[in-house]
């Protein structure tokens, strides 16, 4: 909440929340400590995203711990820059200053400094969203993964079988 409050404070933003977990209740507290009620959205849970995503001008992501980054990638594929921590599996993901945003856990100044300039620039933020979706789909679409990968498992199957003939 503290990323949007510094974005709110220098723009007219908006912030929607999608999905429900145990930090709900925590959240809608800031939301009312901070009087950012008429700006922020909890939509909870909802089963087509991709919906939502695709009409977002950025994904923050400011997770403390993150697998993989799921969440991001599908962001991505929506063609929104995302801003995440640099967790986890999350920069197996996101270039940093490419497709997206990378920034140290807790620090909040530099992730709203990089929303105020995906916000301020739609530009930027189309510029981004545009490579972070083709980045999404040249790494991690199964179309394109799937072959690469049978590719190589044929090679060492074939180096296999000749090593040992």
């Amino acid at each position: 909440m503290e990323i949007f409050a510094q974005v709110r404070a220098k723009m007219p933003a908006k912030l929607v929340l999608i999905g429900d977990g145990p930090d709900r209740g925590a959240a809608e507290y800031l939301v009312r400590k901070k009087k950012l009620q008429k700006d922020v959205h909890f939509l909870g849970k909802q089963d087509q995203v991709y919906r939502l995503l695709s009409e977002a001008d950025l994904f923050l992501l400011p997770s403390q711990l993150e697998s993989f980054g799921l969440a991001a990638l599908e962001a991505m594929a929506c063609e929104v820059p995302v801003i995440a921590t640099n967790v986890g599996g999350v920069p197996e993901v996101i270039e940093h200053n490419l497709d997206g945003y990378l920034v140290e856990p807790g620090d909040v100044a530099a992730a709203a400094k990089h929303a105020i300039e995906l916000l301020a620039r739609s530009d930027r933020g189309r510029a981004m969203g545009e490579l972070a979706r083709s980045n999404a789909k040249k790494k991690f679409c199964a179309n394109d993964v799937i072959p690469s990968y049978e590719r190589y498992y044929q090679r060492v199957l074939s180096e296999t079988r000749a090593a040992s003939a």
